[in-house]
């Protein structure tokens, strides 16, 4: 009799073989990737009602099927801000409004989307002389976006711009454009919708380009909430919101458009990188001329700033709104490098417990050593990369909670920032 299967002890009573499959020791997970930022924006074309992933990659060879204009266009100013340093955006589209549309003989056509943006298409539809079919052309702002040829109306797929209907023959025309369409109104409703969708999302940075004090507000509270109640590291920008006095907020100084490239190079920024003094490459025109007076108030006053530089405008300082600094709290948290390192710190952990060690490993003294082993690779990482300095094994100490389940974590880690001031002595002999 060949017995076999796999075994927890060695206690096995019949003879044969008993394998166990056992991964080598590794580390279970590294860094995890930035570069994720979430909008809601008012466009006139596009999927309605929920969160669309939209890659950089994305967005430069597809952005009229997605987004109804072409790369290029001005319309599309502020998605070309966030992807200068993003690399992917979670974007929800505001406004739901009327789908324009038209009659042509027996065929209906109705815009995909709802917005003033399915006025801009045109149906043409010409009969093929040698077949008797007919060639059914589809074009926004003239350009040919789908073609088919069909003997009758229940033949034609929808495209990614129009949806057709109705039965029988086709009527031949020189191009039709389509009509009735609306745009809708925006106000918080849609804005709370939002950010209860977004929730579930993971990014990085979230942002609201608006004015309304309102609703700065709304986003301002969630953030907190996410932040100091669900744990989720995550910051938003805001244009001139300084009353924040908050380390996940930033408070865009100069022109409210900013919040676009601010962002996006916020989400990009990696760990081990600060936005100090980086050049402002986007396509916004803004004042950026203050006296060193007016520059010091705006850090003293927790304001991302811009400032001119010779020919360039520059990011004044990677800062947020903190400024409420205590002995708990200096002020090395309203630097935003210092963040990103303290953010990343507390989400991959969070990640690497809730992926690996939740539910699947005791917690008794050897379960403990794994994960304070885990946690002495993450950090080495960390170390490596020069986000952090000056760690060691020592710093973390782990130990059982009151229940059962708890497992408790000590540590100590030096977030490293970027070099800002130099004071230099020079003694002349």
């Amino acid at each position: 009799m060949a017995i076999g299967g796999t075994f927890l002890s060695y206690n096995k009573v019949l003879p044969g073989a008993y394998v166990n499959f056992i991964s080598k020791a590794r580390v279970l997970d590294t860094i995890a990737d930035r570069g994720i930022m979430a909008i809601a924006l008012k466009n006139n074309w596009g999927i309605e009602n929920k969160i669309v992933t939209i890659t950089n990659e994305d967005f430069q060879k597809d952005a009229l099927n997605i987004l109804g204009y072409e790369y290029t266009s001005e319309n599309l100013k502020p998605f070309r801000e966030v992807f200068k340093n993003a690399r992917e955006l979670k974007f929800y589209r505001l406004g739901n409004g009327e789908k324009a549309k038209v009659t042509i003989g027996n065929l209906n056509v109705k815009a995909k989307y709802s917005g003033t943006r399915g006025n801009n298409i045109k149906i043409k539809i010409v009969s093929n002389v040698d077949d008797g079919k007919h060639t059914i052309y589809t074009y926004i702002d003239n350009i040919l976006v789908d073609e088919q040829i069909a003997s009758n109306i229940e033949e034609l797929a929808e495209n990614n711009f129009v949806i057709f209907s109705g039965t029988g023959t086709f009527e031949d025309n020189a191009g039709t454009s389509l009509e009735g369409g609306t745009d809708g109104e925006v106000n918080n409703s849609e804005y709370s919708k939002f950010l209860s969708l977004i929730e579930t999302e993971s990014f990085n940075v979230l942002v609201y380009d608006g004015e309304d004090e309102e609703t700065k507000g709304l986003f301002d509270s969630f953030t907190k909430r996410l932040r100091n109640d669900e744990g989720i590291k995550i910051c938003t920008v805001l244009h001139n919101y300084k009353k924040s006095d908050f380390e996940g907020v930033i408070s865009v100084k100069n022109d409210k458009n900013l919040v676009y490239w601010v962002g996006g190079a916020l989400a990009g920024a990696e760990i081990n990188q600060s936005l100090t003094n980086k050049i402002y490459d986007g396509e916004y025109e803004f004042n950026a001329k203050y006296s060193n007076n007016e520059l010091k108030d705006s850090i003293n006053n927790g304001e991302f700033a811009f400032y001119y530089d010779a020919n360039d405008i520059r990011v004044l300082k990677d800062i947020n709104t903190f400024i409420s600094f205590s002995t708990e709290k200096n002020s090395d948290f309203s630097n935003n490098q210092v963040i990103r390192v303290l953010d990343s710190t507390a989400n991959d952990i969070a990640r690497i417990f809730n992926n690996y060690y939740l539910g699947k490993i005791q917690n008794d003294a050897l379960g403990r050593d794994v994960f304070k082993s885990e946690l002495i690779n993450y950090f080495k990482k960390l170390q490596a990369i020069r986000a952090i300095n000056n760690f060691s094994a020592d710093d973390i100490s782990i130990k059982k909670g009151v229940e059962k389940g708890d497992v408790i974590v000590d540590l100590i880690i030096e977030p490293v920032a970027s070099m800002d001031k130099l004071y230099m002595k020079c003694v002349i002999e």
